[in-house]
């Protein structure tokens, strides 16, 4: 489903005055509260943003991946936390439902989830798998009309405020890595489900991550998502698509940096004129453009690709590597062209180098991108 040009540019002149009017006010507010105001998320439910990717049958927007990715980019251009408060409910923690959801579970889920009534978490992170996804230890026993799930997972997002999680959990200990890994939509409010308080993190204040525990949870058989055993297959589907999206949003972060550097450059002085009109400020400012505008293309090329249904296991890695590792070089030239006001907390340059930071850790490490890059780059034969 794509919407009709005129609906799209409709919607993202909507979000950008919404970013620009409503949300960039608040950006030193929410990094000190690290809270998001509920009148802030109640807005974000009538604009529709938690159901952009949730097809329209549902109540959603039922966005192309195109489509996802230039809203993504708007919302780039404020503090990355706000994106966090319906992000997951757009991307991981909706889309294995939307892809692999039989008719019945999308009936009960989707609707709630496009209206964002119900908010959704991702939970696959554990103290021993991560960025070795099919290491799962959680524990999820057949018995009777019920699956019993125990475990813990770690650094899980919007976790304090999920109704539903989509949660990997290893169905046969005899089999190792993914192949015994299945998923479940798991409600949050099942008798032994346990969420800690939110962490402390380096940036991104107002989005929390915690800890959540399994003890003895009874899980529904008709909660599990897809065939036993195809967890992992679930979990690498709903990445690829997370993996493009997070793309975007640092291309708009990147975008929104650039901008404060050209205004700031512009107006501070030294040896007597705009320090703007110095070629070591402009080559850094140079810099940052051609990377940012090097990463939108191949953010969105891919994105078509994969609406023109191919694989882009391969792409979506390297538009994540590429966008994640450019806006942090993008925001340490941003402090750098702030000097001394880069550094200080009122002019928010620094709440960004902290709060980007995040992007080259989750839904896949650099590291890891480098390494599915490599291992599809050596299957297709270079």
């Amino acid at each position: 489903m794509s919407l009709d040009s005129d609906t799209l540019a409709q919607l993202l002149d909507t979000v950008r005055r919404f970013v620009s009017e409503r949300l960039r006010p608040l950006e030193a507010h929410i990094s000190e509260t690290d809270e998001v105001p509920e009148a802030v998320v109640a807005e974000m439910r009538e604009l529709g943003l938690f159901g952009l990717t949730i097809p329209e049958g549902y109540g959603g927007l039922g966005l192309s991946m195109e489509e996802e990715c230039l809203v993504a980019i708007e919302m780039g251009r404020t503090s990355p936390a706000f994106r966090s408060v319906f992000g997951t409910n757009v991307g991981i923690g909706s889309q294995g439902l939307v892809m692999f959801g039989s008719d019945a579970q999308k009936a009960k889920w989707l609707p709630g989830i496009a209206s964002g009534e119900i908010v959704t978490s991702f939970a696959l992170t554990e103290p021993e798998a991560g960025s070795d996804s099919a290491a799962v230890k959680t524990r999820a026993r057949l018995d009777g009309d019920a699956y019993v799930l125990d475990g813990q997972k770690i650094f899980i997002t919007n976790a304090d405020k999920a109704g539903l999680f989509t949660v990997m959990a290893r169905t046969d200990p005899d089999k190792a890595g993914g192949a015994g890994v299945s998923a479940f939509l798991v409600p949050g409010d099942l008798p032994g489900l346990h969420v800690g308080p939110p962490e402390k993190k380096m940036g991104q204040q107002g989005a929390h991550v915690c800890t959540v525990s399994f003890d003895g949870v009874r899980v529904p058989i008709e909660n599990r998502l897809g065939a036993e055993g195809e967890g992992f297959k679930v979990a690498m589907r709903v990445l690829d698509r997370g993996r493009l999206h997070i793309s975007a949003v640092c291309v708009g972060v990147a975008e929104r940096l650039i901008a404060d550097c050209v205004a700031f450059a512009a107006e501070r002085k030294q040896f007597g004129k705009a320090i703007a009109e110095f070629q070591l400020i402009q080559a850094m400012i140079a810099d940052s453009k051609t990377e940012s505008l090097a990463a939108k293309a191949l953010t969105l090329e891919t994105a078509r690709t994969r609406d023109a249904g191919k694989s882009v296991t391969l792409e979506a890695a390297a538009a994540k590597y590429f966008a994640s590792e450019m806006v942090g070089r993008v925001a340490d030239r941003a402090v750098q062209i702030h000097g001394g006001a880069g550094y200080i907390a009122d002019y928010g340059i620094e709440r960004f180098y902290r709060d980007v930071r995040i992007f080259r850790i989750y839904e896949g490490t650099s590291q890891i991108q480098q390494i599915v890059i490599a291992r599809e780059t050596m299957k297709a034969g270079g």
